[in-house]
């Protein structure tokens, strides 16, 4: 049989389809699978390979689990909402619908052209108003928890993108989008109190099983710490200073305070300080730096001394500067710091540099050359020294500030809450209303979706100004609650919304009346299986697990957490082992691959190309050679006949079987798929197979190259769907060979092999090898010493 790709590959997509074969049912009576691959950004460049090996490992995945009987939810869907299209549209002039429309038409006929057997039934777009009414409902449940909250502060500005973005958004100091510098801007932000559920999302890792980098990346970004919140008085008014720190035994170490340029305290003491001017001025240079330029540990260190006001050390009473500096921000901790020069780089390097006391208090190191980081003996400390451990310390501290009524023990998180909003267009409206009287009302559920208005200017104003501030006959409007004249919010939501909960969207996708149907919310979830990239598993998978844990606490949703397993691909690297760019001219498109070998052949390489968890180089040689494999499997069709087991090929079969059912389910595809090359060799050795060993053969092969194995199924007479089919099984006892080769080595050196019953005991080994023609002239006329029997591998026989 020849492998006609072109004809073969359009026909079996179309006859899946049109018999509806991957389409989820909701019969709660079966067991059921739900598979999630993180849905594309629909870009105008269309898809690469990356996506390809993102979604092949659930595919297979899920088209094994269909062939085991389960009822399998494998959807596909389109985060379509933000900046990339609102940007592409601004430089084009084309509306963001009609430039996402055409994206997810071009994605839609890139991912059926493959082969994937998504459940085209349940496609989701999150710019489609019946999709974000819900987006807008959940929010506004938040809003009426109290979890949402607006607020004025210093935010991330991209200039570029004329948009604020949150601390995730801004990495580097760079905008996520454009990658041009951002810069620090006062302004209004709404934000949700992901803070709140710090310790739910710590505690909801103890029970799901995601790979351990993944918990770990997430355990960092949520940030958790114990420590104490202490409180220093002020010399020359009635007030003081509430700092956090993890390392309250080093209190007497404390020789100076550190707050943010922008701290209230500098505004409500104007009046007492000397140099107020001073600070002004080095406040306003802080304004112009990002927050990323700010928090550096490499730097100069800058900063002014506030003269007039002190602060005491709570621990031995003494008096000490308080300085402002760049590298304190007023959105971390509580905007001050106390500063333990002697054991702590940045606070030495500062110490030094403004002539600050250094004192010793951990017993370890030089402090003249260098802050001790380390732990020791306490030294220099009161009530402190000769403690050794660094756990003793602290609570003995701890108790001290507790009697004193200074301090208590306290918890704090790296995470901040979510600065959720855009200046934009292209993003789903806030459903707000602001009113003189009542507020911030909430928009009635009832009048939701909050529609986005259809405009024609979209660019950004100059200000960062929301476009949709341009339309009167959105912004006035009527207050809910009042009657009186409002205004609407005109800021949009982040693009991180609408992927925050669509995998519960998937379970009920066209329901009007419920984000999902409660009954097929307990079938369905929790997802069984979710796949995606490294890059997402902390922001993304943060937010969304936020937004379920939400929704589960308010009786929405039947479980707490919505993945119970989480996997992740490697990158695709280019022929040159360089991460693809169209810079660097080395992307590969996916469909110049279906086009010349077909979409099975680009499938098999995809999972071939080495571990699935690892970056692995492009290489067109191997798609060749993954092509000859598919030209081999079609060519059996040729040498099979009868039925049955062919007795050379029968135990290969059933181990073939195992290792190809393990390895799928430890995403060891690269291995799967060389177990059958090899099961191939062999089956072209012995020159031929039977009928009922090739079905089993493209039925292990199915979920890999689906379009060719259809075909095969068809031409063999069968008029069922292979892909629906029984997955195969195997016979243990078949698995395990009946005779085994043996190395044989005569004094520790190597003399051949012998073939030997697999169950053989030592004994009648030991008298095979001695009986063998090929040893005994290495035997004859010397004394044994010693005789080495290793079952199933080797015999060594020492003699003198």
């Amino acid at each position: 049989m020849k492998h006609d790709f072109k004809h073969i590959e359009q026909k079996w997509q179309d006859k899946w389809e049109e018999a509806g074969i991957f389409h989820a049912s909701d019969d709660f009576t079966k067991p059921k699978f739900y598979g999630l691959v993180e849905f594309p950004y629909p870009s105008g460049a269309g898809m690469h390979v990356g996506h390809i090996k993102a979604y092949s490992g659930l595919e297979v995945i899920s088209r094994k689990r269909r062939m085991e009987g389960f009822n399998v939810l494998f959807p596909m869907g389109f985060d379509a909402y933000g900046l990339p299209t609102e940007n592409y549209a601004i430089k084009t002039g084309i509306h963001p619908r009609q430039v996402t429309d055409k994206n997810i038409e071009k994605f839609t006929s890139q991912l059926k052209r493959v082969g994937f057997s998504f459940d085209w039934t349940r496609v989701i777009d999150t710019t489609d108003d019946k999709y974000y009414k819900w987006t807008q409902w959940i929010f506004r449940k938040m809003f009426d928890k109290g979890l949402v909250f607006r607020a004025t502060t210093l935010v991330n500005y991209c200039p570029h993108c004329k948009v604020v973005l949150s601390n995730e958004d801004s990495q580097g100091g760079k905008c996520d989008i454009c990658h041009s510098d951002i810069i620090q801007k006062s302004k209004d932000v709404w934000y949700l109190r992901i803070t709140e559920y710090a310790d739910k999302l710590l505690q909801g890792l103890e029970k799901v099983d995601y790979l351990p980098n993944v918990k770990l990346q997430q355990e960092n970004w949520i940030g958790r710490s114990e420590g104490a919140f202490v409180n220093f008085a002020l010399t020359n008014c009635d007030e003081s200073l509430r700092i956090y720190t993890t390392r309250c035994d080093t209190m007497f170490g404390v020789t100076f305070m550190v707050i943010a340029p922008e701290h209230p305290i500098i505004e409500k003491y104007a009046d007492k300080i000397a140099n107020i001017a001073e600070l002004e001025a080095y406040k306003a240079e802080c304004a112009k730096k990002t927050e990323f330029e700010r928090t550096q540990l490499v730097k100069d260190k800058t900063g002014v001394r506030i003269d007039g006001i002190s602060a005491i050390n709570p621990a031995n009473g003494k008096e000490i500067p308080i300085y402002i500096s760049d590298y304190v921000m007023m959105g971390y901790g509580t905007g001050a710091i106390m500063a333990v020069p002697a054991h702590d780089e940045r606070d030495y390097d500062f110490a030094k540099k403004f002539g600050i006391d250094i004192i010793e208090v951990i017993k370890g190191g030089d402090i003249s050359a260098e802050a001790y980081t380390g732990d020791g003996e306490m030294v220099n400390s009161d009530f402190l020294n000769g403690i050794a451990t660094k756990k003793e310390a602290i609570e003995k501290m701890l108790s001290f500030l507790t009697e004193k009524g200074i301090g208590e023990k306290g918890v704090q998180y790296k995470m901040k809450d979510w600065a959720f909003n855009r200046q934009r267009y292209w993003g789903e409206p806030i459903p707000i209303v602001h009113c003189e009287k009542c507020g911030m009302v909430g928009v009635p559920y009832e009048e939701l979706p909050l529609r986005l208005p259809n405009m024609e200017n979209f660019a950004p104003g100059e200000g960062g100004e929301s476009p949709l501030a341009k339309i009167d006959s959105f912004v006035n409007c009527k207050c809910p609650k009042c009657g009186g004249n409002a205004k609407r919010e005109t800021d949009t939501m982040p693009q991180w919304a609408g992927s925050s909960w669509y995998f519960l969207r998937y379970i009920d996708a066209n329901n009007d009346s419920v984000f999902a149907d409660p009954d097929k919310l307990k079938y369905w979830l929790p997802v069984d299986w979710y796949n995606g990239g490294m890059e997402h598993v902390t922001r993304h998978m943060i937010y969304s697990r936020f937004w379920h844990r939400f929704l589960y606490d308010i009786g929405e949703v039947p479980v707490d957490e919505p993945y119970a397993k989480r996997t992740a691909q490697g990158l695709i690297l280019g022929p040159d082992g360089d991460k693809m760019s169209k810079s660097k001219g080395n992307v590969v498109d996916p469909n110049d691959v279906v086009e010349e070998y077909g979409a099975d052949v680009l499938r098999v390489y995809i999972l071939f190309m080495g571990d699935y968890a690892s970056a692995a180089p492009w290489s067109d040689s191997s798609v060749k050679g993954c092509k000859r494999f598919i030209e081999r499997v079609a060519g059996l069709a040729d040498i099979a006949k009868g039925k049955g087991a062919t007795e050379k090929l029968e135990s290969s079969f059933h181990k073939t079987i195992k290792k190809v059912s393990r390895d799928i389910e430890e995403m060891k595809f690269n291995t799967a798929i060389a177990a059958m090359m090899s099961l191939i060799n062999e089956i072209y050795e012995v020159g031929t197979l039977t009928v009922d060993e090739l079905k089993t053969f493209i039925t292990l092969l199915n979920p890999f190259a689906p379009h060719l194995t259809e075909e095969m199924w068809h031409e063999l007479g069968e008029n069922s769907f292979l892909s629906i089919e029984k997955w195969p099984t195997y016979d243990e006892a078949k698995t395990v060979d009946s005779v085994v080769e043996y190395g044989v080595q005569i004094c520790g050196k190597f003399r051949g092999t012998v073939t030997l019953a697999a169950d053989i005991d030592k004994d009648s080994a030991i008298a095979a090898v001695r009986a063998d023609e090929n040893f005994t002239k290495f035997l004859e006329g010397k004394t044994t010493v010693k005789e080495i029997f290793v079952p199933g591998k080797l015999i060594n026989i020492v003699v003198k």
